[in-house]
Order: structure tokens, then sequence, then C-alpha cells
């Protein structure tokens, strides 16, 4: 960084600093955004570990730097909270792939099913479910609930695929839903990537498009938060990381005696990018933008939220 853009930067930090103090704020930020936020943030972390921050922190202005389903997460679990988001145009592709109509089509044709829900959902598509879930427990969320009961699972195919395998659920119908970040992810990149780094611990994402025929190749198959935790923890010094790349600004600020090598440099989720320190203050300033999910909504959303915080 040249020296004036390093003092242009330190301003920027500073103002948002002050900002936060100003407005009793607080800045959570997931681990796929720019370094800049990343460093600005006061939690770090993976959908479910910025779920429960949101609803534990004593702030009464919550910055949300992700996207806007994690902001409406945070709305229903804080509904006396400010839930401010930089840029309100930040949504999620996989989230846009299911709507409530299509989760109330698919329990009309399987009345007894059990709707389970990735958390990259609307909250429109939460209130038409009876578990969320993410990464982090899905395959917990899976197991909790009886073996004799069908499991509608939306709306990502590969974490779906990922926690059927894992649990031998037969009884696990899959939503055709998708990343689009992860499935540029491809196996023949893969397995370049471990012939040319022989040592490399190879970690990935369950959303992964090449899941099923790179699984296999898998040291660990971890949430976002699992392969930040998992590097530190690791005796490896190199690791092939199949992911959004946002993610590497923590892992080499983390371990800077570590190389990350990412599965692939065009798994990017341009709409994660689309938050800036300039908007970040922006926000702070003006009070701007706020997501509020309606209460009657936010009421059918919360229960199974509740029940995907309660697993662990």
């Amino acid at each position: 960084m040249k020296l004036m853009a390093k003092a242009i930067y330190n301003n920027i930090q500073a103002e948002i600093q002050a900002l936060k103090k100003e407005r009793n704020a607080v800045i959570l930020a997931h681990n796929y955004q720019v370094g800049e936020i990343q460093d600005a943030a006061d939690f770090l972390g993976d959908s479910l570990n910025l779920a429960r921050w949101a609803r534990e922190s004593e702030a009464q202005v919550i910055l949300f730097c992700g996207v806007h389903f994690m902001a409406e997460t945070a709305s229903i679990l804080c509904p006396d909270k400010k839930i401010l988001v930089p840029d309100p145009e930040a949504g999620c592709s996989l989230a846009d792939m299911i709507r409530p109509e299509d989760v109330r089509h698919w329990k009309l044709e399987h009345p007894k099913g059990v709707v389970v829900a990735y958390v990259n959902t609307t909250a429109a598509v939460k209130a038409e479910s009876d578990y969320c879930c993410t990464s982090a427990n899905a395959e917990k969320v899976v197991r909790a609930i009886p073996e004799d009961k069908e499991i509608l699972f939306i709306p990502d195919f590969y974490l779906g695929s990922y926690v059927k395998a894992e649990t031998g659920r037969e009884n696990l119908r899959l939503w055709r839903g998708y990343c689009p970040s992860h499935v540029l992810i491809q196996s023949e990149d893969i397995k370049k990537l471990r012939s040319e780094h022989p040592q490399a611990e190879f970690i990935m994402h369950p959303e992964c498009g090449c899941l099923t025929k790179s699984m296999h190749l898998a040291d660990r198959i971890l949430s976002t938060e699992g392969m930040a935790r998992y590097v530190k923890e690791s005796p490896a010094q190199e690791f092939i990381v199949a992911t959004e790349t946002g993610i590497l600004y923590r892992m080499r600020k983390d371990n800077p005696g570590k190389k990350f090598y990412p599965a692939s440099e065009h798994a990017v989720c341009n709409y994660m990018k689309m938050n800036t320190l300039e908007k970040v203050v922006e926000s702070l300033e003006n009070l701007q933008y706020e997501v509020k999910v309606p209460g009657p909504l936010a009421q059918r959303a919360l229960l199974p939220i509740e029940r995907m915080l309660a697993i662990v």
C-alpha cells in the first residue's frame, strides 16, 4: 500500500471507529467480505456465528456487511435493533433460486415432509420452513429430525448432497439450487493444485460444485468458520482452499507463516464485494439502509431460525 493510500485508508478506518462509538453501533462482517471491511469489523465469521453475535450484542445499531438474507436474519432475531446494510443491492443468487411459492408447492407434493432451509434463503422462504441450518450445522440439524421423516432440503443441491451422504438419509429430497461462485470450483483444478503442492492440505466448503467428484480428495469439508479455525490448529504449512476467495484475507492475516492457494481464482461473489469502506461510512453517517422484516413474517420465520441456533 502506497504511503498516500495507506494514510487515506487509516483515516477512513478511524472515521468508522468514531462513527461506531457515536451511533452505538457494531459491524458484523462475513468471511467473504473484502479485507478492508474485515479490518473494520467488530465480529467476523460465518452466517451461524454472525446470527448469534447479532442477538447477543448490546449495540442498538448493527451494520451487517454481508448479503441481504443475513441482515434479514439479524432483523428477525433483533426486532428492537436497527439493522443496516452498506448496499441494499447486495443480494444472493442462491437465495434467489427458490421462492416461497416453490416451497408451498413442494410441500403439497410431500405433505409429511420436513422442510430444512439453508440460511442462504429469504425471510419469506424461511417462514415456509420447519428448520434452518448453516453449512456448519446442517448435518446436525438433519440428524436431529426423526429418521422416518421425509426431509425437503432447500435450496443448495451440493450442501444437501453432502449431508445426505454423511447421514445416509435416503429420504432426503434435494432442491436443485447452487451458488454460482462455488460452482466454478472444478475437480480438474483441484487435482492440478494437489499435484503442484503435494504437502498442502485440501479443505473444502460443502457448497462447491465439484463436491461429489472431489470430496474424496478433501482432508476436511468445513464451513467458512470451520476452515478459519482449522488452518490455525493444523500443523500443515500449506492449504488449498475451496471456497469464495474472500476468506483468504483472514487466513493469511491470522497465519502469516502459512501459505494458502485458492482452488479457483474465479470463485468470487460479486454481491459480497459490493460493500466498500466508503459505503460503510455513508451507512453509519446517515443510518442507511435499514433492513426490517415485517412483524407477521418475522414471527413465522423465527421458529426455524431458533431451531438452527439451538443445534450446535
